[in-house]
C-alpha cells in the first residue's frame, strides 16, 4: 500500500494538473449505509455514466471497479479518482478497500457538496444520484480534500482519543443530571459547592441526598463518611457550609425511589470514570511505544494525553511542506473580513476551522508552561510588554504561544529532537 507521504504527493500533483487533465476518470460517490452511488464523468464536465448503485460489501466494491474498467478501456483513460462525501463511519470501508488497491481517494466535505448543490441544480434539492455528480464537480475543479489513511499505530490512538471524549462527555451528562434533576429539587442549597471537590459531592449525593439526613448526622460521622482523603481546614470550613445549609433546606421531601437513583447515577460515575482511566493506560501505552511521543513529553506543558493528541493529529510529519499547513490544521490561523469601508481597520481572529480537540489541548499546555516554565514565561511576558492594558490580551498571547507550541512540536517530530529552549528564538 503506497505509504501517506507519496499519496499526498500525488494529492498535491493531482489539484495542480486536474483542470486540463483529458486521461482522468472521476468517480463520485455519494455513501450511504447500506447502497453506495455512483456517478462517473471526466474533468472537462462529460457524462460517461449517470448512476451505478451499489452494495456496501465486497461484491458491491467489486460491481464498481468492473465497471471503472470498462469504462477506461471504452474512453481510453489511465487514471482513475475517486470523491467521496464523508458520513459518518459509512466511508471508511470503501475508502481503506480503494486505497488498499491503490487507487487515489479524495474527500469533499459535505458544506462544499452543500454549497455546490445550489449552483448545480439552481435550487436546494437533495437527491443522491445528482449527490454523486455533485461530489465529482467539485473532484474535476480540484474543490476536494486530502484523505488521511495513517499507519495502525496512529489509527489506534485516534480511536482511543475519539472513545475517551465520548466517554468525558458521557460523564459530565451524567453529573449534570446529578445537578439539574435531583440536586436542584432535594437540597438546593449545595449547587453553589457542586464545582469543587467531586469526589466529596457525589458521596454526598449517594449517602446524604436528603437534608434531614445530613442535619440528624453528627458533623464528625458526616465528615468520615463523604470524605476519603484530608485536605486541611478549606476541605472542613466547606462541609461545615454544606452541614448547617442542611439544617435550614427548602429542598423536596425524599422518596425511596429518588434515593435509588441518585445512588444508580453516582456509582455510574464512577464506572464511566474507571472506563476513562482505563482508556487512557491504553493510550499511552500505544503512544510510549513511540519514539515521537517521548519527544513530544519533553515540551514544557505536554503530558502523556496532549502529546498523544498531537501524535494522533500530525500523523507523518513529512506530510506537511510548511508551518502554514500546521498551523491551519489546529485552526489557529488568522482570518478577519475585510470589506467595505472597514477593510483597512479589520483584526485578525483565528479561524477555528481545525482540531478543535487540539487548539484547547495547546492552549492548555500554554497556560501551564507560561506559568511553570521559566523560558516560557519569559517569552510570555516578553509578548506582553507595552500591551497589558489591552482587554483579552493575555489569553490572545497564550494562543499565540499554543501555535508556536505546535510548530515546535511538528519540528521535534521531523527532526527526531528533544525540546530545545532556543526553538523559542525562532
Amino acid at each position: 500500500m503506497i505509504e501517506d507521504v507519496s499519496r499526498y504527493k500525488q494529492f498535491c500533483q493531482f489539484r495542480s494538473t486536474i483542470r486540463s487533465a483529458t486521461d482522468t476518470l472521476i468517480v463520485g460517490i455519494d455513501i450511504a449505509k447500506d447502497r453506495h452511488h455512483a456517478f462517473f464523468g471526466t474533468p472537462l464536465g462529460k457524462t460517461l455514466w449517470r448512476r451505478l448503485i451499489f452494495d456496501n460489501n465486497k461484491a458491491g466494491y467489486d460491481k464498481l471497479i468492473t465497471q471503472v474498467n470498462s469504462l477506461c478501456v471504452q474512453h481510453r483513460l489511465s487514471k482513475i479518482v475517486f470523491g467521496l462525501e464523508p458520513t459518518g463511519n459509512y466511508h471508511k470501508p470503501l475508502a481503506s478497500w480503494l486505497i488498499q488497491k491503490e487507487f487515489m481517494v479524495m474527500l469533499v466535505s459535505g458544506k462544499a457538496v452543500s454549497d455546490n448543490r445550489d449552483l448545480l441544480n439552481g435550487r436546494w434539492d437533495k437527491n443522491d444520484t445528482k449527490d454523486s455528480a455533485n461530489v465529482a464537480d467539485l473532484v474535476g475543479r480540484g474543490k476536494c480534500q486530502f484523505y488521511d489513511n495513517p499507519g495502525p499505530e496512529i489509527m489506534a490512538l485516534r480511536n482511543l482519543l475519539s472513545l475517551r471524549k465520548r466517554l468525558k462527555r458521557e460523564e459530565h451528562s451524567i453529573r449534570m443530571r446529578i445537578r439539574n434533576s435531583l440536586l436542584s429539587k432535594f437540597f438546593p442549597e449545595m449547587d453553589r459547592h457542586w464545582r469543587s471537590a467531586l469526589e466529596e459531592n457525589l458521596a454526598i449525593i449517594k449517602w446524604y441526598l436528603d437534608p434531614q439526613k445530613i442535619a440528624a448526622t453528627d458533623f464528625d460521622t458526616f465528615v468520615r463518611h463523604v470524605t476519603k482523603t484530608d485536605r486541611g481546614i478549606p476541605q472542613i470550613r466547606r462541609l461545615k457550609t454544606i452541614y448547617d445549609a442542611a439544617e435550614i433546606s427548602v429542598g423536596m421531601p425524599v422518596t425511596t425511589s429518588d434515593r435509588f437513583e441518585a445512588k444508580m447515577l453516582v456509582e455510574k460515575v464512577g464506572q464511566v470514570r474507571t472506563m476513562i482511566s482505563n482508556t487512557m493506560e491504553q493510550i499511552e501505552k500505544i503512544s510510549s511505544s513511540m519514539q515521537e511521543n517521548k519527544l513530544l513529553q519533553s515540551i514544557p506543558g505536554f503530558g502523556p494525553y496532549i502529546a498523544a493528541l498531537v501524535l494522533s493529529v500530525i500523523g507523518n510529519p513529512f506530510r506537511f511542506n510548511n508551518r502554514k499547513q500546521i498551523i491551519r490544521l489546529s485552526g489557529f490561523d488568522l482570518n478577519a473580513s475585510r470589506s467595505g469601508k472597514t477593510s483597512n481597520s479589520a483584526v485578525p481572529v483565528i479561524s477555528k476551522r481545525g482540531n478543535g480537540d487540539l487548539r484547547y489541548a495547546l492552549y492548555q499546555a500554554a497556560l501551564i508552561a507560561s506559568y511553570h516554565n521559566e523560558h516560557f514565561r519569559r517569552i510570555y511576558h516578553r509578548m506582553l510588554k507595552g500591551r497589558e492594558a489591552e482587554r483579552g490580551i493575555r489569553t490572545k498571547m497564550r494562543v499565540k504561544l499554543a501555535a508556536k507550541m505546535l510548530i515546535i512540536a511538528w519540528t521535534l517530530m521531523k527532526k527526531k529532537e528533544v525540546f530545545d529552549p532556543a526553538y523559542l528564538s525562532s
